[in-house]
Parts: structure tokens; sequence; C-alpha cells
């Protein structure tokens, strides 16, 4: 019994430690990103909550989103039109994320032309780390 405790335990904190990294990695990224297009911000705080607000709301949205996208572009031929598809439904899912997490935050103020760039970079972001299977 003790043994099973300690590999659950184990198993736990090694999926925190992972989704830690990423929730960093993620973090850093936008603050970059944020940095160079002059976001203006509060605290720190309020871009900790922007971001975690952006990734949970992404993930809930891209299930609907990248289910569309992948019943879309499978009856589709050829290699450009499917990926400007994937392009189209992921640009549309970033901006969806990034004007609601805007809506309801006060504390981060973003441009129109910042919410375009920002939706752009983290598409081609997704279309650049995305595994794509070889036929």
């Amino acid at each position: 019994m003790k043994e099973k405790t300690k590999n659950i335990i184990g198993m736990t904190l090694f999926v925190i430690f992972i989704v830690g990294i990423l929730m960093a990695i993620y973090f850093f990224g936008i603050t970059g990103i944020f940095v160079l297009l002059g976001v203006q911000y509060e605290s720190i705080w309020s871009l900790i909550i922007f971001v975690i607000s952006a990734f949970i709301l992404g993930l809930i949205i891209d299930l609907f989103m990248g289910a569309l996208a992948k019943l879309t572009v499978e009856k589709l031929s050829g290699k450009i039109t499917p990926l400007v598809i994937e392009f189209l439904f992921g640009f549309a899912t970033n901006w969806i994320v990034i004007m609601t997490v805007d809506a309801f935050m006060n504390s981060i103020i973003l441009s129109l032309e910042t919410k375009l760039i920002l939706s752009l970079i983290l598409t081609f972001a997704e279309l650049l780390f995305q595994d794509k299977k070889e036929d």
C-alpha cells in the first residue's frame, strides 16, 4: 500500500512540475511579446492572471474549434488550403480568447493592433509546434 501511495504522489508531483514548466514558458513568452509591443499592465499579478486566464480559456475553446478545424480540413485535398483553413481557425480561436480575457480585465490595456499581432504570433507558434502525421 505504501509503494502505491508513493507512486501516485510521485506521478502527481511530476505532472505538476511539467505543467508548471509549460505555464512558465507560456508566461515568459507572452511577457516578452508584451514588452516588445509596449503593452501597459498594472502589476505582475495582473499579467499572471491574464496569462493563466488566456491559457485556461484557450484550452476550453480550442477543444471545440480544434475539432471543428480538423473536421473541416479532413475532407480537403492539397497542402495549402488545409493549412490556410487551420490557420484561420487557430487565429479565430486566439482572437476570441484574447478579446474575452481583455474584456474582463481592466488592469491590462491592449490596443486593437496588439490583439491582432498577439493572435497572429500565437497562431504561427501553434502551427509551427503542431504535430503533423506523415502521409
